[in-house]
């Protein structure tokens, strides 16, 4: 067929290598923590709902992020790049927990179990994006999956006799003033709860990992702030926002 016949069919592109996900650092074990999947529990803090426009205990709602939203960032800290088609990124502090076991239909205590690691992370939001989507009954695809939107920092491995954290301060510092500010224990919704609800609507899985929730506080960020999330015991995040 002549080449610049339009009627020839292209060479498909080649398939791509079998893909490597994300790796997080995990201290006090022997190899990083692979991410499979990133879940994300809405308003599981009282003040948050509040100032989000919600109150009360509702039943917890969950959204997802593809493992290629997690960025990871080394514990002195890293740079973080603005997402495009946003005029109002917000950062949103959260204990998140990572999952070495899995099943369904789990109870409380069986679930708790699957944790083996925990950590500090950033679920970054394009809130106008949100704004948008909630306001005409569409996905938050575009405004809370996006590349990077899910900010890591070293995970730390739970060691038996000690258990995943259920109190402690959680912070929020942008360029040192404290802005976000909470407890662990103010969780509406506890972290074995949430994954045994979870495991009732899909199966966890080794890889998985939860953000259980932000405290009050969230708020736009620019470019050449510096974040610093905190929660009582484990590493810090430090997070430099890039243009």
């Amino acid at each position: 067929m002549h080449p610049d016949d339009p009627t020839e069919v292209p060479v498909p592109a080649a398939v791509p290598p079998v893909h490597s996900p994300p790796m997080v650092p995990v201290l006090g074990a022997d190899r990083p923590f692979p991410v499979r999947r990133v879940l994300c529990i809405g308003r599981n803090y009282a003040a948050h709902a509040r100032e989000m426009g919600d109150d009360g205990r509702e039943p917890p709602f969950f959204f997802a992020k593809s493992a290629d939203a997690v960025a990871v960032m080394p514990a002195q800290g890293g740079t973080w790049a603005m997402p495009p088609r946003s005029a109002d990124v917000h950062h949103e502090v959260e204990h998140v927990v990572a999952l070495g076991a899995g099943g369904s239909d789990l109870s409380p205590a069986d679930a708790l179990a699957c944790v083996c690691a925990e950590g500090v992370g950033l679920d970054m939001t394009r809130r106008d994006v949100q704004a948008g989507a909630k306001a005409s009954g569409r996905p938050w695809t575009t405004a809370k999956d996006f590349d990077g939107s899910a900010i890591l920092g070293p995970l730390a491995a739970i060691h038996p006799g000690v258990g995943v954290r259920a109190s402690g301060p959680i912070t929020l510092s942008r360029d040192g003033v404290e802005v976000q500010s909470g407890d662990l224990s103010q969780r509406i919704w506890s972290v074995p709860e949430l994954l045994a609800e979870v495991s009732t609507w899909m199966a966890l899985r080794p890889g998985d990992l939860l953000f259980t929730g932000t405290p009050a506080g969230v708020g736009p960020v620019a470019p050449g702030q510096t974040l610093t999330g905190r929660i009582a015991g484990l590493p810090p995040l430090h997070v430099t926002l890039t243009a």
